[in-house]
């Protein structure tokens, strides 16, 4: 896998043009269980084909259970300069229930053991929402994390799908729904706890300390070309999107035959639109009426001047230097106000 990675990595240099590269982020399944010299090797041919700006940021995704001290060693020695580790919770009945394989322990010593290995910026990821009797779970969960001074917070809010073993125990009566109202208070509590401590929304999910918000996430968000590299994996190069084949034996194929698995996706101006509505929105950045004007010819004012002038007298939105930005109240309805100013043509 390593091989056909670094041979897809030679192959779409060209992909983004030879812009310089920000940001290197090894994610989606396990990058945790890469060995030393798996990533010697991949880091050296993205220094070889690509042109890397100064201070590039490279991050790895791990799990708790998976950052020993030996490991976050061979890491931090190797390039990974930033961690995003998958704690969820620091409650053990909770990562019980969610069948996390850590404790809240492990996460706690996952978290000294980065800073020992000299790693400076580390972003843990929480979920809220958990039914539970009260909110003092929530309120632990958030405390400990500031206590361990992580430089970045990405907080979800549990979803339930039909399909997966929660749904099924919802539609058995064995788990309640997730209650919207008790999920809005934690999202409050959130919102209040991270702007006492100083951290930053960025988005609506992601909060960071000044200077450390992801320059990972922020490239989706602000319509910016991406390369992803691997199995699933999906790029922009600011004129098309393509995604790589999701099933590891016929991408090891098509690679060991000089070929990249993938199908190019394309999107109308009425979807590209719609996506850069509903991701700029979640953003402290907002909307930005010049972009949609000059990129695609969309006047959003004009088309929805009604509805604006509604929601703004509701807070929920105003505009700023030529951009639409969400108040915290109208965040925490942001898809239902993005999908409610979203164009469509007329057949």
């Amino acid at each position: 896998m390593v091989d056909a990675i670094c041979k897809e990595l030679t192959m779409q240099s060209e992909f983004l043009g030879r812009d310089s590269v920000y940001t290197i982020y090894f994610g989606g399944g396990t990058p945790s269980l890469l060995e030393g010299h798996h990533l010697k090797k991949i880091m050296k041919v993205i220094q070889y084909e690509y042109d890397l700006a100064t201070n590039v940021e490279v991050t790895l995704e791990a799990n708790p259970d998976d950052l020993t001290p030996e490991k976050l060693q061979t890491f931090y020695r190797h390039g990974i300069n930033r961690l995003s580790i998958g704690v969820q919770s620091f409650n053990d009945e909770n990562l019980k229930w969610m069948n996390r394989q850590h404790s809240g322990q492990e996460a706690i010593d996952a978290m000294h053991n980065a800073r020992q290995a000299g790693f400076e910026n580390i972003s843990i990821d929480l979920i809220y929402a958990i039914p539970y009797e009260d909110h003092s779970v929530w309120k632990s969960d958030l405390k400990q994390a500031i206590r361990l001074g992580a430089e970045h917070i990405s907080s979800y809010c549990l979803t339930i799908e039909p399909k997966t073993a929660f749904g099924k125990w919802v539609e058995k009566g064995h788990m309640p729904e997730i209650d919207e109202d008790f999920a809005a208070e934690q999202f409050e509590i959130l919102l209040d706890t991270m702007n006492k401590y100083g951290y930053d929304q960025y988005e609506i999910s992601n909060f960071a300390q000044p200077g450390y918000e992801s320059k990972h996430n922020s490239s989706y968000w602000k319509d910016e070309k991406y390369l992803g590299i691997g199995p699933s994996a999906h790029s922009y190069n600011g004129r098309f999107r393509k995604a790589n084949v999701a099933n590891n034996a016929k991408y090891l194929k098509g690679l060991s035959e000089n070929q990249i698995p993938f199908e190019v996706i394309t999107l109308s101006k009425e979807d590209q639109v719609n996506e850069y509505i509903l991701t700029s929105l979640r953003t402290k950045w907002g909307c930005s009426l010049d972009l949609l004007k000059q990129k695609y010819g969309v006047d959003l004012l004009m088309q929805h001047r009604d509805y604006l002038n509604k929601i703004s007298l509701q807070d929920l939105i105003y505009e700023e230097d030529e951009h639409l930005i969400l108040t915290n109240a109208g965040k925490l309805l942001a898809d239902k106000l993005a999908s409610d100013l979203f164009i469509y043509t007329e057949d």
